[in-house]
């Protein structure tokens, strides 16, 4: 299976670093029925007390106007690709390799595997440079 790879748009909000916060922003998206592919939460450590969730897809009105009321809204500021494939030893590192040499920058990454395939997401500073990266890593054909 060649690699899928499609843009993809994150949603992000910021929360406080407490108990229960990240479940009950989720536990908004949940109710209007998102099915979540993507989420990465984590402490902001240059604004003590507060945390950050990225979260992706949010498909459909009512899932949308749902994470805008718990405090999320679009990245307008982040590109993200979505890649899902079959994976393979040493192909994060290829993918890596393959987006540097085509003179793009990543701004974040975050890649897991269940048995044999993998998905990984990939953030930039630009839609360009989105669209760069995913050329290149669909010329490398990995």
């Amino acid at each position: 299976m060649a690699l899928k790879v499609t843009k993809a748009l994150a949603w992000v909000a910021q929360i406080d670093d407490r108990p229960g916060a990240l479940a009950s922003c989720l536990g908004a998206l949940a109710a209007a029925g998102a099915n979540l592919q993507c989420v990465i939460g984590r402490r902001q450590p240059n604004k003590p007390g507060t945390g950050v969730v990225f979260v992706a897809p949010l498909k459909g009105r009512k899932v949308q106007k749902a994470a805008i009321g718990a405090g999320f809204h679009a990245t307008a500021h982040v590109a993200t690709l979505h890649i899902e494939g079959n994976d393979k030893p040493g192909l994060g590192a290829e993918i890596a390799r393959v987006v540097g040499a085509a003179g793009v920058n990543m701004r974040g990454l975050s890649a897991a595997t269940i048995g044999r395939k993998f998905v990984t997401y990939l953030s930039f500073d630009s839609p360009a440079d989105a669209t760069k990266a995913a050329a290149a890593i669909r010329r490398a054909r990995l």
